[in-house]
């Protein structure tokens, strides 16, 4: 015989040693047993590729998706604040009310607009912002990534100096760097006595930042406030207040109480209203990869099943010699359970150290492999951002494990169901 068995009915108990070590024996297959052991080292790799895939890409696109938001919220406003108050005399007071707002950092006028850029040859449409010296000088993002140049000058002297702050990728388009000198056409322009003509006007690069998405990098250019409003032809003019607020994912407080400081004639519009359609996609795309990449790991898990029934099939006269002895018919139903959640628990660890491992060590690895194959891996003119980010979210690590385990246990019931219903009589008659 090739299994131990309780001394008597009454010695067993649920999940009992000799459970444990009857199901790690049958999982250590003989030679002539060779396809039971074959199987099952498939089904472990099988559960253990599934797990890290599933949390390789789960936490690949929540770091996709944190990298763009802290980048979005860190480049732009978390609060516009329009209308027609704007252009009154009471404008400042309205800044100085949001400013005095609980929960808001600060509040600055700015005024945008589109231009072309042209250099050395190249014609480029970009965005143009102005903003003041010291609302630029806020904006960490930028100022804290500057490759080349700086801001020094940027603000100052008479209409707020010619100096302006352009991104890395449309400096690298246009073959410019920090000192050299760019053409702004704005297509609106001014107003002339021939109609509305396009104004055209050279500054000096004074910095080029890299923020590392590539969207801000090519198509920004950072203006001094009172040059922009020249150079666009709104003198005096603000496109709209931007507002930076402490926590931007909590805006169902903060946002109410914007607009009750900037009072009657304001519109207040928040950075989900501008990108709303765009993260709405990211979240029904995450949401259908999640379940995809649960169903490969539910899949993976099946394969238990075909291991466990050849198991019991050969081991039949064991299950009969065991019944014999005592073994009740949950003891076997528990012991070929333990057999497929063994080879189940082991996969998804064995899944879960790759996963997180690759998670930690995933810009190297980018590195190695685009130096093996020269070719880059990720396109930040595709993705939007430089380098492949991944962030671990340990609650989603839990909810991956306990699936790929539940999957794996789910598997077991059938092949254990059958061994512990296997009549004795029946399988010792030929023996």
């Amino acid at each position: 015989m090739n299994a131990d068995a309780p001394a008597s009915p009454t010695a067993v108990r649920p999940f009992a040693p000799w459970e444990w070590e009857l199901a790690y024996r049958y999982l250590r297959a003989k030679r002539k047993e060779g396809g039971v052991a074959l199987i099952s080292l498939i089904s472990f790799i099988g559960v253990g590729l599934a797990v890290a895939t599933l949390i390789i890409v789960m936490s690949v696109m929540n770091g996709f998706r944190g990298e763009l938001l802290d980048r979005i919220l860190g480049f732009n406003p978390h609060l516009y604040v329009e209308g027609a108050a704007l252009e009154g005399p009471g404008r400042d007071e309205i800044v100085a009310r949001i400013t005095r707002t609980p929960e808001v950092v600060r509040a600055s006028p700015a005024v945008e607009d589109q231009a072309i850029v042209l250099g050395s040859g190249v014609v480029q449409p970009a965005i143009v912002r102005g903003l003041p010296r010291q609302s630029l000088l806020q904006t960490e993002l930028v100022v804290k990534n500057i490759k080349q140049g700086s801001t020094e000058g940027f603000g100052q002297g008479e209409y707020g100096g010619d100096l302006v702050m352009i991104g890395s990728r449309m400096a690298e388009k246009l073959g410019l760097r920090a000192g050299d000198d760019i053409t702004l056409v704005a297509p609106s322009g001014g107003a002339t006595a021939f109609g509305t003509q396009p104004l055209r006007k050279t500054y000096i690069v004074g910095g080029v930042f890299e923020t590392g998405m590539a969207e801000y990098d090519q198509a920004f250019v950072f203006m001094p406030m009172e040059q922009a409003q020249l150079f666009f032809g709104k003198e005096g003019v603000w496109d709209y207040i931007q507002v930076i607020v402490r926590d931007p994912d909590d805006l169902g407080r903060v946002k109410p109480a914007v607009a009750a400081a900037a009072g009657p004639g304001t519109a207040v519009k928040d950075w989900r209203q501008q990108i709303q359609a765009f993260f709405d996609a990211l979240k029904i795309e995450r949401t259908v990869m999640r379940l995809i990449l649960m169903l490969i790991v539910l899949v993976a898990a099946m394969n238990i099943i075909s291991g466990l029934v050849m198991l019991v099939l050969i081991k039949g006269r064991d299950i009969a010699v065991l019944r014999t002895m005592g073994a009740s018919r949950g003891a076997i139903l528990r012991v070929f359970f333990l057999s497929g959640a063994i080879v189940g628990g082991s996969g998804t660890l064995a899944g879960l150290l790759i996963g997180v491992l690759f998670c930690a060590f995933i810009r190297p690895i980018q590195h190695l492999l685009e130096g093996m194959t020269g070719q880059h891996l990720f396109d930040p003119a595709v993705y939007f951002l430089s380098s492949l980010p991944a962030r671990i979210e340990w609650p989603e690590i839990l909810f991956i494990v306990l699936w790929s385990f539940a999957s794996a246990c789910l598997a077991t019931i059938f092949p254990a169901r059958r061994a512990s219903r296997l009549d004795p009589v029946e399988a010792l008659r030929y023996e």
